[in-house]
């Protein structure tokens, strides 16, 4: 964990020119601060020393601007659902809160896109596309701010068909570090002029500049869709199956992995009856033919690995209750140790490696005394272990971070990486440079210093 450094106190002039402008959307309040300052993380909460909440791009920019002028931090927040602290205060500062910025601004429906502010949630979008014939299909399970699941690079469970948030911003307005305001990228769907700032940007965790608004693309909402759940007899035979499904070039929407122990705390989460071992969850897009024949193909290599029981849903109501138990799979898991903490790690490896990190990473688990989940988005290599701890507990945290690092020394030397979706924040700095090699994190701080040479953007986040 980050250790907090002294709060730098906010000058009285900058405390004045906030409360001015923003009235009662500024505030310094002992609530408000540790809402802010905390996330879904086993960080200890770091607050700010005030929060803004903030309605437009202006707003943004005067705030940047105005802490700019002071050297004040200035970390950007969406809902809080980060799991590596990307938004604790180490050094104080100010939480500049984009939530309220919720605008769906343009809907673009024969270019297939949307321009929305970052305070947008994926359902608030998808509810505004009701009628369209249209979604936005990036998923990570929580109702994240689009603004931040740009920030943060997110992916999720449909991620093996539709891409992860890089391969879907197709524009931002941005507020740099010293308050101006720069448009990046475009709607056209594809440009050589000049650098692609917006990839810049996307999965830099607010400490290159905040985005305000996004152009996101959207997909035709597919003719046929259908769900199903297999079990296995074991993970690796589960895994096998994820493996040559993805090599056979099946176009699955979706397989997400379960072990025993994640099915048992859904089943009693959401009251649901699945059957309480490894188990695939598959969700299939297309034609009715497409999807009647991709789900025999799957079906077929999935019987000949010892999987059974396969379980249709192809009615909507159905799916999203299905796809919901796999959404509170997180919530779930946290029930197995009651008043623990999770202690969350994800690791994402080249398909024709996932096996063999997955079979590893199990051997790990069986050493250590504490619960352990593993679940994931295997379709693309990346899974996840929900490590419950005792924060009081010495050896409980000791017994966490020996797992969280086996699981991601051993991803990278698959050539995998040490985060496939939750990203860097405070946790997973360290392992920077043994991923990307010195030289990449150099030219990592040469960006950030040329963008923020104050160093005020969400300081202590990515770089080691």
């Amino acid at each position: 964990m980050a250790e907090p450094s002294p709060s730098r106190r906010l000058p009285e002039s900058l405390r004045q020119r906030l409360a001015e402008h923003f009235g009662t959307r500024f505030s310094c309040g002992e609530s408000i601060r540790l809402q802010h300052g905390r996330d879904e993380s086993v960080h200890d909460p770091l607050p700010p020393d005030g929060v803004v909440l903030a309605e437009s791009t202006a707003e943004v920019a005067l705030v940047v601007r105005l802490c700019a002028e002071h050297g004040v931090p200035v970390i950007p927040y969406g809902v809080g659902s980060s799991v590596e602290g990307h938004v604790l205060a180490p050094g104080g500062g100010i939480s500049l809160d984009l939530s309220g910025m919720n605008r769906v601004v343009a809907i673009h429906a024969d270019d297939g896109d949307a321009v929305v502010e970052a305070g947008v949630t994926r359902k608030q979008l998808n509810d505004a596309l009701k009628g369209s014939g249209l979604f936005f299909p990036i998923d990570p399970g929580a109702d994240a701010t689009l603004g931040g699941m740009a920030a943060t690079r997110a992916s999720g469970t449909n991620a093996v068909r539709y891409g992860t948030m890089k391969d879907n911003v197709l524009a931002t307005t941005t507020v740099l570090a010293d308050g101006r305001v720069m448009k990046t990228g475009g709607r056209a769907r594809k440009s050589s002029a000049g650098y692609d700032l917006t990839r810049l940007l996307v999965g830099s965790e607010g400490t290159l500049g905040i985005m305000t608004e996004l152009t996101v693309k959207l997909y035709p909402i597919p003719e046929a869709i259908s769900a199903a759940v297999c079990t296995f007899p074991d993970i690796d035979a589960a895994v096998r199956t994820v493996i040559q499904t993805i090599q056979l070039g099946v176009p699955v929407a979706r397989i997400e992995l379960l072990d025993a122990l994640s099915l048992a705390a859904i089943n009693k989460f959401s009251k649901t009856t699945l059957a309480e071992a490894p188990t695939l969850f598959f969700e299939f897009h297309g034609s009715p033919a497409g999807v009647a024949e991709q789900a025999e193909t799957v079906q077929a290599i999935a019987g000949e690995l010892g999987g059974a029981d396969f379980q249709w849903a192809t009615r909507p109501e159905d799916r999203s209750r299905l796809w919901q138990a796999r959404h509170d799979a997180y919530f779930a898991c946290l029930q197995l140790k009651p008043g623990g903490r999770c202690f969350p790690t994800d690791v994402c490896v080249p398909i024709s490696r996932l096996a063999e990190c997955i079979a590893e990473t199990q051997a790990d688990i069986a050493k250590v005394n504490i619960p352990i989940a593993l679940f994931g988005h295997v379709g693309d290599g990346n899974f996840h272990l929900v490590v419950l701890v005792d924060r009081d507990n010495p050896q409980d945290m000791a017994e966490a971070a020996w797992i969280s690092e086996r699981v991601v020394e051993r991803a990278i030397a698959l050539e995998g990486t040490c985060t496939g979706e939750h990203g860097v924040g405070l946790g997973k700095r360290k392992y920077l440079i043994a991923e990307h090699g010195a030289v990449a994190v150099d030219v990592m701080r040469m960006l950030k210093t040329a963008l923020d040479p104050q160093n005020l953007l969400n300081p202590g986040k990515v770089l080691p």
